[in-house]
């Protein structure tokens, strides 16, 4: 390539950066204008949902924003993704979770799906859309989920339970903890609640309970 040539290439990319970081800059500052206001509070604090960093991401940046993951492992106890974004084929950041498939009822199932979300959470955040936390929402509610044993407890109980009495007091024995998880950890909690509803259900086709009671 005649120097002259590559001089004029050289100087046409340096332009687009400037203008795709410029849009960047407005995607972020879009993002900080929110000042919460989509937030979910958990234990006391807010976290941005992954959604929503996606969604003021999206907004301004479009297609010139490509996040790409890659599941760096696998196996029958844990997986581990990372997340690379790139801005106009500019590598931006990265982003890496790991998530135990033994941790939780959700992540038997969908430990992948867990962790390619806040592996991109993870990596918008390094982006520059984060407020006070770099975990998103999903990310900090799922660790606490495993730490609190309180709604696996609660869950092992209900699959016990044999007729309406057990049922009235296993409601009577967690209703305030659940009610302190319903307001501390929506997210959590909405995860307990389709596991619930599930054993429920089934609690009603044995006979052990009837119309939900």
């Amino acid at each position: 390539m005649a120097p002259a040539r590559k001089t004029i290439m050289e100087q046409q990319l340096k332009v687009n950066m400037e203008k795709y970081t410029d849009k960047l800059i407005d995607a972020i500052n879009d993002y900080k204008k929110d000042d919460g206001k989509h937030d979910v509070p958990i234990h006391g604090k807010s976290y941005s949902l992954v959604s929503t960093r996606i969604g003021y991401a999206r907004r301004i940046l479009g297609s010139l924003l490509d996040l790409k993951t890659t599941i760096i492992h696998h196996d029958d106890k844990k997986v581990i993704v990372q997340c690379d974004a790139y801005l106009a084929d500019t590598h931006v950041s990265t982003g890496t979770a790991e998530e135990l498939r033994s941790s939780s009822r959700i992540n038997n199932t969908s430990a992948l799906e867990n962790a390619e979300t806040s592996a991109v959470g993870r990596a918008l955040a390094f982006l520059g859309f984060a407020n006070d936390s770099v975990a998103s929402a999903e990310e900090v509610s799922t660790a606490i989920e495993q730490q609190d044993r309180q709604l696996q407890t609660a869950l092992q109980e209900l699959e016990k339970v044999s007729h309406p009495g057990n049922y009235q007091a296993w409601l009577t024995n967690h209703k305030t903890m659940l009610q302190k998880i319903k307001t501390d950890n929506p997210i959590a909690y909405g995860k307990f609640q389709e596991r619930f509803t599930e054993l429920k259900s089934t609690l009603e086709t044995k006979g052990a309970i009837q119309n939900g009671r």
